[in-house]
């Protein structure tokens, strides 16, 4: 779960500057250079593995893994004019239930109900941090909330594929595909309406592509040592980091509203690294053979 929680914390300074970026360029631009930058950054780490290390072995695999990502930023880009802050938020943690309803369903793993309650809990917190029921309209469903719930099971449908790709491929093949390809299958949508970034920006963008690759790779290897159910709670500690984020770039101070639901995310999260902790010290505990009766 160390793993989830650092890929939170890079995630969190990847979207901070992607959020400023976007700010002077098409979204889709900036989604596309970070990808192909992610992919430029990982490539001589490739090619120092070499092809036996890289290679896949379930190209179909990597190929729908792309796709469903790709589905899923088209989901969100189209949602983001038509939605608050808040719904944005709310919805987007919607995610980890989505991931753990497919981790049963697809993967088969054994969802306990310790894990059932600490995503609930941390979903709860969730709501808490970003009080969405304090701002106007979240009451309706709109377009872009229905957008939104479509995107949510999407992002989380490409986290489930790879989990399965950690059966075939090493987690370095895994990211510098993934990156590849959605740089590939989003170039159409950034050249549809390219803007060049200036020379600043191209810079920032190489810190996206090193952060971006940085945390798909701490998510894989989350996925390839833990069950998928397990790690979704720590996701919830995105919302401290990115509340972190937004002080450091925006010198936005966070709410109480944030205090408090960061204090029931956090005891859901380790609620679960303790339960998920005694059962591994568990199953590595030796069994001792039952002594054989003496004889009378």
């Amino acid at each position: 779960m160390l793993w989830m929680a650092a890929s939170g914390a890079l995630f969190a300074a990847l979207n901070t500057i992607m959020k400023w970026l976007a700010h002077d360029l098409d979204p889709w631009v900036v989604g596309f250079l970070r990808y192909f930058f992610g992919f430029v950054v990982l490539l001589p780490i490739a090619l120092q593995l070499g092809w036996s290390r890289m290679r896949t072995g379930a190209p179909g695999l990597q190929v729908l893994r792309a796709l469903f990502h790709l589905g899923g930023l088209l989901l969100w880009f189209l949602a983001l004019p038509m939605v608050s802050m808040a719904e944005m938020t709310a919805l987007g943690f919607t995610g980890p239930i989505f991931m753990c309803l497919g981790a049963v369903l697809v993967l088969g793993e054994k969802m306990s109900v310790t894990r059932w309650a600490a995503v609930f809990m941390g979903f709860i917190g969730a709501l808490i941090v970003v009080h969405p029921w304090t701002a106007p309209g979240f009451s309706g469903v709109t377009w872009g909330n229905g957008l939104l719930l479509l995107a949510a099971p999407t992002f989380a449908a490409s986290f489930i594929v790879a989990k399965l790709l950690t059966r075939h491929d090493t987690s370095e093949a895994i990211v510098i595909w993934q990156h590849g390809l959605v740089a590939l299958f989003a170039l159409p949508f950034a050249l549809w309406d390219w803007t060049t970034p200036s020379t600043w920006q191209w810079g920032w963008f190489v810190l996206c592509g090193l952060l971006g690759a940085a945390g798909h790779y701490c998510v894989t290897q989350a996925l390839r040592v833990a069950d998928v159910s397990a790690t979704q709670p720590v996701r919830f500690l995105d919302l401290l980091w990115a509340s972190l984020g937004g002080y450091i770039a925006f010198s936005s101070v966070p709410e109480s509203w944030t205090v408090a639901g960061g204090v029931v995310i956090f005891s859901a999260t380790l609620w679960l690294a303790r339960h998920e902790a005694r059962i591994a010290r568990a199953a590595r505990a030796p069994k001792t053979a039952p002594r054989p009766a003496a004889a009378e």
